[in-house]
């Protein structure tokens, strides 16, 4: 019962105040001239004891399942499906480059019949056909993190990758003097989240910044040690590098190993993305300069929650904002911050 107060406690933190979708940067947010309208949680007693009698199942297909970003969206899921009165399950591939094996989870997971299902998609093009099944099979599809080329999503839970990634460019290039060289490692070049990510960083840098190159873009996998390898690769054939921004929780681990192997400390700037006790630290002491983080935990509450909206058949935005936010060590303690990072 202890466990289950304290997650009441932190989801209705994170319903208030952070699932406005708000972006914290370095520089000082307006007063809005209006009160902001509290976002709500959908779900009350009622409509959980109507999912209750109806006894719905939705199964969550994840990226990932590893890394400590998906073990916080389980946490929402969960907490979604407490709310709503539904049963979930959380599954995902040991690492985020086994396209097929979570291909393998989909597909199990269709011949179960669920009443709807909530799917981050590896490779966004070669879930299609499945998805065209729980269409067929008029199985309601709700996508998170990573959205999929095809309209059959009702919508999508996640962060608006493109803007997370340009505010990591912009402070990259404040940190670099706003000239010099700078690279990437990302997880993938297939799922939503990989392109945006890339695409963010590497056209704002392009387009607001003449004197700073990205001399390497490269994909780890989401894998630390892979993504150690190929980072220590890239500064070792730049040694006048200056910056290197990490796409996601396991390119930034290899990103930091790298630079501490290397005894490159003090001497990269570096730039991550999601969090975790690891990035945390290394943000602490002064290793990363900074990282943007996700909503996990909203991410994961959202997409069960529009789930549940789609059974009951409300119109769903297609697109659910679930927010991003800077931090670094003078804001890592902060209240909001704190509320969305992960351990």
């Amino acid at each position: 019962m202890k466990t289950i107060r304290l997650l009441s406690l932190l989801l209705a933190l994170l319903l208030a105040v952070l699932l406005s979708g708000a972006v914290f940067s370095q520089e000082a947010t307006p007063e809005p001239e209006e009160e902001m309208e509290e976002d709500v949680p959908y779900c009350t007693e009622e409509i959980a004891a109507e999912m209750r009698e109806l006894d719905i199942y939705i199964p969550v297909i994840s990226k990932g399942f590893q890394h400590q970003f998906w073990q916080a969206v389980k946490l929402g899921a969960e907490m979604a499906a407490e709310d709503c009165g539904v049963t979930v399950t959380f599954e995902g591939p040991e690492t985020e480059a086994m396209v097929d094996k979570q291909l393998e989870m989909l597909q199990t997971a269709l011949d179960k019949g669920p009443d709807a299902l909530v799917f981050a998609a590896l490779d966004s093009i070669a879930a299609i056909p499945l998805l065209e099944r729980a269409q067929a099979e008029g199985i309601p599809v709700i996508a998170f993190d990573s959205g999929v080329d095809s309209d059959i999503p009702l919508a999508t839970a996640a962060t608006d990758n493109v803007a997370a990634a340009a505010l990591a460019a912009d402070m990259m290039a404040e940190l670099i003097g706003g000239e010099g060289k700078v690279a990437v490692i990302a997880h993938d070049q297939t799922s939503r989240t990989g392109i945006d990510r890339v695409a963010g960083f590497t056209e704002r840098i392009a387009e607001a910044y003449p004197d700073i190159t990205v001399v390497d873009v490269q994909y780890g996998g989401g894998d630390h040690l892979r993504s150690t390898d190929i980072a220590k690769a890239i500064i070792l054939a730049n040694p006048d590098l200056k910056g290197f921004f990490g796409a996601n929780e396991g390119s930034i681990i290899g990103v930091l190993n790298a630079v501490i192997e290397l005894n490159m400390q003090g001497k990269l700037v570096v730039i991550g993305y999601d969090s975790g006790a690891q990035q945390v630290q290394a943000i602490r002491d002064g290793i990363i300069a900074g990282s943007i983080t996700q909503n996990p935990i909203g991410i994961g509450y959202k997409a069960v929650e529009a789930a549940v909206k789609a059974l009951r058949g409300e119109e769903l935005d297609p697109v659910i904002d679930t927010g991003f936010f800077w931090y670094d060590a003078t804001n890592v303690d902060d209240e909001e911050i704190a509320a969305v990072l992960y351990d």
